[in-house]
């Protein structure tokens, strides 16, 4: 379905010739290494076993081992030389296959015949083991695809039928059961369930989905019946575009992987040149035999093999990217990658990233202090519960948080006067919320209740009952519950943070405040966000700007890595961020520094250790104190094997 479903052809053909290459050199791991061990034991029972009496040489096992060997060497080095070949024709490099082929027919030309069986048995295991770790990143990013359903059930004229979903239009209605998986992103039209969204946001609890909510497909269903309007076609659903952009990822290479690219193009032909030269000039010039330096040339050949440093560091970075995908974070390239762990600071929009966007009760201030909060609270949400203005029902969820019931309360003659307030009959008492002005048209006394908030930076709406003034609400907007954990864990790692907002210039340094942020800019419109963005920047380090994706736009692109908060516009973040949060958690936020600071510490490591072994035992081949097998083991594909496990480690990071 959707994005993984239709890879071109091109790409689906060449995965499964790469797949293809890696069985076939698994089979060869274990024919070679059988070959060895039978062979070994041929070729000991042949010369007389050590038990203190003599057995007579024979012919027969000797020879079984002698074929034994050819069969498995030339048939192991002729395709893995096959294989070589066309990546030296088509992509005209020299390729790991070809070096090591090379190797081992060299080897068997010598009568090295354990040498090079233990050549290519070790390479083929290094390949499969290789091959196993990044199929590992490769699957996380398959499985996400991989559980959507095929088929959707289609409501149409009360009939259910069962279609597929690259066939179901945006505007489709469709019904999804308990325990199955939506195959659709859409909305919520009918039902109510609790929906398991670990596989799009890594969230560990299911979500609550009432009408209205969307919903994403492969997310799993686990309690009610849900009737949903389709809203994206299979191919533009949130999961397809995150595996794509996953494996786009890989295209957008971090500096280090093209330094490494170019370092390996200019490398290897020096060395594969330093190996002739070993094998027709130094005979000449310093003596010895023919067949001693072109054993040394070989042990050079594979020395040069730069598998080591030319796969671990762009699996270390996707390997990186895939577990941030495991937790919901999309990263779009290795060079994001690289540009995070360089970030010194944090630029954050306020409305809507560090806080939620919507409006929260702060304080009942009530001019009879006798009086009990939840009594203002009661007349205020009796009629709050008929209006859709934010600050009406902030007020009414804080009457839900306190347990109290509206259902109880008799509630008549509502009239709602936009911009201004709401006023009825609450329990046959006239009540009337809403600003100074509202209460001066209905005759109110509220002098009292202003008097109270006067001055005050928050917005705040007075409650009058009986036409007399019995409190001032405040409300703010609602902050995060995580963000005062982000702003203490990036202080800590020594980032600077900062806040863009057009709000209130005493707001924002209010909620600056709250959270302890270093720097606050306020009451900005877009191009001067953008202006606050290009001044940090010149300032030493990196930036990073962190918006809700719909409106911070031109500062996220003028970031250095710009980090969109995705669950309220994911179509927009997923198109101008580098790194959209599909859950709006802050708290990733100090864990990707950290991911990607640890990445590159690997990466580097690897680089560093996989040059040094390679000078060392190319020095020690040349001087003739290291045997080809040896070579293989400790010097390729044995750091090949080290390398990749030290990648392992990113899953380890908090």
């Amino acid at each position: 379905m959707g994005t993984c479903k239709e890879k071109p052809e091109k790409e689906t053909t060449a995965i499964g010739e790469e797949e293809h290459n890696k069985r076939v050199l698994v089979a060869f791991a274990f024919w070679l290494g059988a070959t060895i061990l039978v062979s070994g034991l041929l070729d000991l029972f042949a010369k007389g076993l050590p038990l203190g009496f003599t057995v007579p040489v024979l012919s027969l096992p000797a020879t079984v081992s002698l074929i034994l060997y050819y069969a498995a060497i030339l048939t192991a080095a002729i395709y893995i030389g096959v294989v070589g070949l066309k990546e030296l024709v088509l992509e005209k490099r020299f390729s790991v296959e070809f070096l090591m082929a090379v190797a081992g027919l060299g080897a068997l030309f010598l009568d090295y015949r354990f040498e090079a069986a233990t050549v290519l048995f070790l390479y083929c295991l290094a390949e499969y083991f290789e091959g196993y770790i990044q199929s590992r990143a490769r699957r996380t990013v398959e499985k996400i695809s991989k559980v959507i359903p095929e088929n959707a059930r289609v409501l149409s004229d009360g009939t259910e039928k069962s279609v597929s979903v690259n066939e179901v239009e945006p505007g489709t209605v469709i019904l999804v059961k308990p325990g199955e998986r939506i195959p659709l992103d859409g909305n919520v039209i009918d039902g109510f369930s609790h929906v398991d969204q670990a596989l799009v946001t890594g969230e560990s609890v299911p979500v609550p989905k009432k009408v209205n909510d969307c919903v994403y497909a492969g997310t799993l269903n686990t309690t009610g019946v849900l009737k949903i309007a389709v809203t994206k076609k299979a191919t533009e659903t949130l999961v397809s575009r995150i595996v794509q952009l996953v494996v786009e990822s890989q295209k957008r290479k971090a500096s280090i992987e093209r330094l490494v690219d170019r370092f390996a193009k200019i490398y290897v032909p020096i060395v594969i040149a330093l190996a002739v030269f070993t094998a027709g000039a130094l005979p000449f010039l310093v003596g010895g035999t023919f067949q001693t330096w072109f054993y040394r040339s070989l042990i050079l050949l594979v020395v040069s093999c730069p598998s080591a440093f030319i796969i671990s560091v762009p699996a270390t970075i996707f390997i990186a990217i895939t577990i941030a995908a495991k937790r919901g974070v999309i990263i779009k390239g290795g060079i994001f990658i690289e540009k995070l762990a360089k970030v010194k600071s944090v630029v954050f929009d306020k409305t809507g990233t560090l806080t939620l966007g919507r409006q929260a009760v702060h304080e009942v201030r009530r001019v009879d202090i006798s009086r009990a909060e939840d009594e203002a609270i009661t007349y205020a949400a009796a009629l709050d519960q008929f209006s859709n203005h934010p600050i009406a029902q902030a007020i009414v969820r804080k009457a839900m948080e306190r347990g109290i019931d509206l259902s109880k309360v008799k509630v008549t003659d509502v009239v709602e006067v936009p911009g201004k307030g709401i006023v009825g009959l609450v329990n046959d008492k006239h009540v009337a919320i809403g600003n100074v002005e509202f209460m001066r048209e209905l005759g109110c006394d509220c002098t009292e209740a202003f008097e109270i908030i006067a001055g005050d930076i928050h917005t705040a709406v007075c409650i009058s009952v009986g036409k007399v003034g019995l409190a001032a609400v405040c409300v703010v907007d609602e902050v995060r519950e995580d963000a005062l954990k982000s702003i203490r864990a990036l202080k800590q790692a020594n980032i600077k943070t900062a806040m863009l907002t057009g709000d209130k210039t005493e707001i924002a340094k209010d909620t600056a405040k709250s959270l302890g942020i270093n720097d606050v800019y306020a009451e900005l419109l877009p191009e001067d966000k953008l202006k606050c963005i290009e001044d940090m920047k010149g300032k030493g380090g990196l930036v990073a700007m962190v918006g809700d994706g719909v409106n911070d736009a031109p500062a996220l692109a003028a970031s250095d890595v710009g980090i969109a908060m995705g669950a309220r516009g994911v179509d927009v973040a997923l198109e101008s961020a580098d790194v959209v949060l599909v859950k709006d958690e802050l708290s990733q936020i100090p864990y990707l520094i950290k991911l990607s600071e640890k990445t590159m510490v690997i990466a580097k490591q690897n680089i560093a250790a996989s040059l040094v072994v390679k000078l060392i035992l190319g020095a020690l081949g040349l001087m003739g104190l290291t045997p080809l097998w040896f070579t293989v083991a400790s010097g390729d594909d044995g750091v090949t094997m080290l390398l990749l496990l030290n990648t392992l480690r990113l899953e380890r990071i908090k």
